[in-house]
């Protein structure tokens, strides 16, 4: 019986076939929104993780949906990592996932009903992980297989974690290692197997649920954040500091890779993403003494990346510290400043 390699079955995969960043800006550019009900508090127009709606004093409604095509080819693995790629930016808001619902679309005549439930049981796994509920969901017969959830879940209205809130002084934090472009392009491309790439696997099925280890008070130190995804950490952290209207100052030799990722990327395994990333982001941001594969770092696509986190100084150890002790990756990769230039919104030093 042949085992089908899901990576093998669409062009693109993962996070890394988004729209490109500027193509999406000049999309919903042309787009007119109805106004805003008086209770939302958080919107798409800053690119923000999810949508936050007020219900009352005490209970905020986050809301959020995504999916993707494969990014791994063991369907069980690959529904997982599309799970905690979807509950994550509810984490990313600093709210914890109530329920969940799948989008899924899939070749019936090629794909079996087994490949199918094991994606679902990956998913499920995750949720059930997360304590959210299952509800349900949509399916529709399509050429490739995609796959993801909508989550609900909820927050103080207090504690909302919005990308438009980072203040100079604060300390940025990362919690996932980059480099799930690069392994994944391989892993399409038969230079790797899974097998090779268990660290990267195991980091995009980790979910981002950093407030079960932290304490309600380091929680409340934390001003701003977003999951790195698609877009990559420049990508990402270009829409954090812009919202927020200030410069995020990066040290590269503090960022998390996987073992492999300077090695992969020097080998030429890049995705169109990689190319997108930097066009949105190169009139933004200033290098100092990287080199051209460091670059191509902070421009990898991630999968179910890590939270950047930017924290008040007094709680950012503490934080890192708690996350680390529990086996996590917590690391400190930068600060905030006030911003200098309209164009300086990040910098990467060596």
């Amino acid at each position: 019986m042949n085992v089908i390699k899901l990576t093998q079955t669409v062009q693109k995969g993962g996070c890394a076939a988004k729209v490109a960043a500027a193509e999406l800006r000049q999309i919903l550019a042309q787009v007119k929104f109805p106004p805003n009900q008086s209770n939302v508090m958080v919107d798409g127009h800053l690119m923000d993780d999810a949508a936050v709606i007020k219900v009352s004093d005490d209970l905020a409604l986050v809301q959020t949906l995504d999916f993707f095509t494969p990014i791994v080819d063991t369907p069980r693995i690959f529904g997982q990592i599309a799970a905690a790629n979807a509950l994550s930016d509810v984490y990313a808001m600093g709210a914890k996932p109530e329920t969940a619902m799948a989008v899924l679309a899939f070749p019936i005549a090629t794909m079996t009903q087994n490949t199918i439930a094991e994606v679902l049981q990956g998913a499920a796994d995750k949720i059930g992980e997360s304590k959210a509920s299952f509800v349900g969901g949509h399916s529709i017969d399509d050429d490739t297989l995609k796959f993801g959830l909508s989550v609900t879940g909820y927050v103080h209205p207090k504690r909302v974690w919005s990308n438009s809130n980072a203040k100079p002084g604060d300390v940025l934090i990362l919690t996932k290692p980059l480099g799930t472009g690069a392994a994944t392009a391989a892993l399409k491309r038969g230079e790797v197997t899974e097998d090779q790439i268990v660290d990267v696997l195991d980091s995009m099925s980790q979910l981002n649920n950093i407030l079960d280890f932290i304490t309600e008070a380091e929680a409340q130190g934390i001003h701003s954040a977003t999951d790195v995804t698609g877009f990559g950490l420049a990508g990402h952290a270009l829409n954090m500091a812009r919202a927020s209207q200030v410069t995020f100052r990066f040290r590269f030799s503090q960022i998390p890779l996987f073992q492999n990722t300077l090695t992969l990327l020097e080998k030429g395994f890049l995705t169109k993403a990689h190319r997108t990333n930097k066009e949105y982001t190169q009139d933004f941001l200033k290098f100092d003494s990287l080199s051209e594969i460091q670059k191509l770092v902070l421009f990898d696509p991630q999968t179910s990346g890590g939270l950047l986190i930017s924290v008040d100084s007094d709680n950012a150890n503490k934080i890192a510290k708690n996350l680390t002790d529990q086996g996590r990756v917590a690391c400190l990769v930068g600060h905030v400043v006030a911003l200098q230039k309209p164009s300086d919104y990040l910098v990467f030093e060596s």
